[in-house]
């Protein structure tokens, strides 16, 4: 499985982004895909997960009721939507496919795209 994520950028703070996540390969045996983050000096971080069907999703209190993770099934593409960012959302922003479960830590995944950096500017 390949991952792509795209979508990054600067905004200021109270914008929207959106960053997506394409997938090819053997996208048949992915269970779920998260995202996660990392600022400067600061270790990885959770950011949503989705899991194949759509149905289940998870967030950390930090983003929840502003970041929606979607599936575009037709296209093998999962997307993060963020609303009302903040300065502290700041980072570059992964996103990752794990074949067994939804999880929420990094070793629960298999296979990781390249990051795409978000900036917001207060």
């Amino acid at each position: 499985v390949q991952l792509q994520a795209s979508g990054g950028g600067l905004v200021q703070a109270g914008a929207s982004l959106r960053l997506s996540c394409a997938a090819s390969g053997r996208t048949f045996s992915i269970y779920a895909v998260g995202w996660f983050r990392q600022a400067p000096g600061k270790e990885r971080e959770f950011v949503a997960a989705i899991n194949w069907g759509g149905g289940t999703t998870d967030y950390p209190d930090s983003v929840k009721g502003r970041f929606t993770i979607s599936r575009d099934s037709r296209k093998n593409t999962w997307y993060l939507q963020m609303n009302s960012l903040k300065p502290e959302d700041t980072a570059v922003y992964y996103c990752a496919a794990g074949l067994r479960r939804l999880g929420v830590r990094e070793d629960e995944y298999n296979y990781w795209g390249q990051g795409t950096l978000v900036t917001v500017s207060s």
